[in-house]
């Protein structure tokens, strides 16, 4: 699947203007990681990219043709996992996949629920109600109805809150293995998830994208920017944006990026986190 986004923005009735201008090409197979700071935009982007919302201008293709006359083809193909998707608490697991197989038009999904509740590790909570599950398992169901009937395209918002670092490796694996053949969409604040499984980051801020490119390229462009020093040591420093501070036996070791890196700061290799907050930082500063 391909799909090109063409100068798209999106304005609320409110007056809020969610996007503006955006330009992106996304293309199978891959895993796209998709960042940004809370109301950044990437909600909306996501919404679009699922027909929930239809751009305010501006063009999206799937396939080189435009979204309004792909939608019911676009829907048949994807799976998505929204941030504050529902569930049916007094049904099992099992009769909830049933239901989205439903949706979805899959006939005889027995055999695909059965594959997804494998594929998310819920087997010993198949007949388990809804309601009985814990936070993270609730979320391993709602992965498991965006994965059932193995679609072509698959957005999935936050989709490691609630998980222990274990499952969220697990998972992180899954979504790298989906992407072998299919196109996935991963929106996170968990820069870990990104790293280890992305090979495309989109970041984008107050509607606009920052960068698009691969992980190596956005690690690349904060060399030079990012270094530590002694807290005790330091003077303040117009630019200079603090990312970490660590108790140690000889005091408190500060991490930080800056455009211009001051004297008393000893550069570090960046990594993909210092390398997303050096690009915020310099937003935010304008």
């Amino acid at each position: 699947m391909e799909i090109k986004i063409e100068n798209v923005s999106m304005t609320y009735p409110s007056g809020k203007q969610a996007l503006k201008e955006l330009n992106l090409d996304l293309g199978s197979p891959s895993l796209i990681g998709l960042l940004g700071p809370n109301g950044a935009g990437k909600s909306t982007l996501m919404k679009l990219l699922s027909a929930a919302l239809m751009p305010a201008s501006g063009s999206i293709y799937v396939d080189g043709h435009p979204l309004s006359k792909m939608e019911r083809t676009l829907k048949a193909q994807l799976g998505y996992l929204p941030q504050d998707f529902g569930l049916f608490d007094e049904l099992t697991v099992t009769q909830f996949l049933d239901y989205m197989a439903a949706l979805k038009g899959l006939r005889r999904p027995k055999n695909a629920i059965r594959e997804v509740i494998r594929q998310v590790n819920l087997e010993e909570k198949a007949k388990a109600r809804i309601r009985t599950l814990s936070g993270g398992q609730r979320q391993r169901v709602g992965i498991a109805q965006a994965m059932l009937g193995n679609p072509s395209f698959l957005i999935f918002d936050e989709p490691t809150v609630g998980l222990d670092p274990e499952e969220r490796i697990h998972f992180r694996n899954l979504f790298s293995h989906a992407a072998q053949e299919r196109l996935v969409l991963l929106s996170t604040h968990i820069i870990e998830d990104v790293q280890s499984v992305c090979d495309q980051i989109v970041v984008i801020h107050q509607g606009s994208i920052l960068f698009s490119g691969t992980p190596a390229q956005m690690i690349q462009a904060a060399e030079g920017h990012v270094g530590v020093f002694w807290e005790q040591e330091a003077a303040w420093e117009e630019g200079l944006h603090i990312t970490a501070r660590v108790n140690t036996s000889q005091g408190i070791r500060c991490r930080a990026v800056a455009k211009e890196l001051p004297s008393f700061v000893q550069p570090e290799e960046p990594s993909l986190e210092d390398a997303y907050l050096y690009l915020i930082s310099g937003e935010v500063a304008q």
